[in-house]
């Protein structure tokens, strides 16, 4: 595994040099390898610039998010793609563009549960998703179906309007019996979106998640949820709230999705309410960077050095550089928060917001599995004294989720086509180190 972030070499793997005579007269036991897994509605992001015309055709209202069939799908991508309309065609789904940038990130292996096209021809939606999923992306548990994934067209108007056309194909025919229990068990983490939990009838989806997250609380396996989109949560946000609370260790969300959840507009005071419900929470709040809050044990605290900040919690990011903790591992449990700006003020031209937030959370499940690759793999180290639930602090995560979600709104794409460069060439090695 790659370690997350950039830092200086005696922060990477081992942790200690060992002497090179010795090394040979010893057996190194081989490193045990770590993954995380999800599930998701497998689907491909179809982008087209339109006129107001061809909406009306398909009566699919200007600005809004339609559900259209698959006949009326497949009779608009041949228009769109006869009239050379389209400019980007991506592999997309929230839990496949996270699991993807993590495999990039950690230049390691991830696990995606879903559903493929039984039948691909070249061309075709599953083969476009197919060519846009990084190989290290294990997809050998992805049940077949017949028909096709799901597609999203994303349609641009003159105005720079989009409209959103959505066709579910069979994205959400997954059944629990192809949920592997050990492939679950053995995860650093599970990661699931609020969608799933949404099926229609006949649809197995739900089914399929609630046997992994059980499978994944049996294992003490830290389940990640995504929350997606506000219109989801605020149709109810009790039932929300009680889901998160009995199943949910680590949150993440945008501010409009908080405000959704918990009633707050403020993404820092969102973030302190949502922790009475799981034991993390990283909030992408846009052009204002984004937060995390947390745990961390009372003496195990560290003190910024950063300055410290104001906000509805005055000066609440005093202990960012403590490390997050399960609330139940804490003997003595204080929150933690943690801010930080975009990264360089955000890229000079914003290519595409969706996906930022995806980047920024496989950023976080990076630092989370480097932290169960290495306790599993250097039990002894005083790291471990404690059960911390991320490798590095509260302010480095910050800093890590920040710069990889940058790199996403700087491209067409949702997902990473390579990892972080090896040297910052536009910011000083400060922005790392301090």
């Amino acid at each position: 595994m790659k370690f997350p972030g950039q830092r200086k070499s005696k922060h990477y793997f081992p942790v200690k040099t060992r002497d090179p005579l010795l090394e040979q007269l010893t057996q190194q036991a081989q490193p045990r390898a770590t993954y995380i897994s999800g599930i998701d509605q497998t689907l491909v992001d179809i982008e087209a610039k339109v006129h107001d015309e061809l909406l009306a055709r398909y009566g699919l209202p200007k600005g809004n998010s339609t559900l259209i069939d698959d006949v009326a799908a497949h009779a608009l991508y041949q228009e769109l793609k006869g009239n050379e309309l389209i400019s980007d065609e991506f592999a997309g789904g929230t839990i496949g563009n996270t699991v993807h940038n993590y495999s990039i990130l950690a230049d390691d292996r991830s696990v995606l549960f879903g559903v493929m096209s039984k039948h691909i021809e070249v061309g075709s939606y599953a083969y476009r998703y197919l060519c846009h999923t990084s190989s290290k992306v294990d997809l050998n548990y992805l049940q077949p179906v017949d028909g096709p994934i799901g597609r999203c067209f994303t349609l641009i108007s003159d105005c720079g309007e989009r409209t959103f056309a959505i066709s579910k194909g069979a994205m959400d025919k997954l059944t629990p019996e192809f949920i592997k229990r050990e492939v679950v068990e053995g995860s650093a983490a599970l990661v699931l979106t609020a969608y799933l939990m949404r099926a229609s009838d006949g649809d197995g989806i739900t089914d399929a998640a609630m046997r992994a997250i059980n499978y994944a609380k049996a294992a003490d396996v830290p389940v990640v949820l995504t929350l997606g989109t506000r219109f989801l949560i605020q149709e109810d946000p009790q039932w929300w709230q009680n889901f998160i609370r009995e199943h949910v260790t680590i949150l993440a969300m945008n501010e409009d999705e908080g405000e959704a959840l918990t009633g707050h507009a403020d993404p820092l005071l969102a973030s302190e309410a949502a922790l009475e419900w799981c034991d993390l929470v990283l909030t992408t709040a846009g052009p204002i960077g984004l937060y995390m809050a947390g745990y961390t044990e009372e003496s195990d605290k560290r003190e910024t050095s950063h300055t410290l900040l104001p906000g509805a919690i005055p000066e609440f990011n005093r202990y960012e550089f403590s490390r997050p903790m399960r609330k139940r591992d804490c003997q003595e449990a204080i929150k933690v928060y943690a801010h930080i700006s975009p990264y360089m003020g955000g890229p000079e031209q914003i290519r595409n917001t969706n996906g930022a937030g995806d980047g920024a959370l496989a950023a976080l499940l990076h630092d989370l599995a480097a932290n169960s690759f290495h306790k599993t793999n250097v039990p002894g180290s005083s790291k471990h004294r404690n059960e911390g639930l991320c490798y590095s602090s509260f302010s480095q995560i910050c800093k890590y989720a920040n710069r990889v979600a940058y790199e996403v709104l700087a491209q067409h794409s949702p997902r990473l086509s390579r990892g972080l460069p090896e040297r910052e060439d536009s910011l000083e090695e400060s922005y790392w180190e301090r």
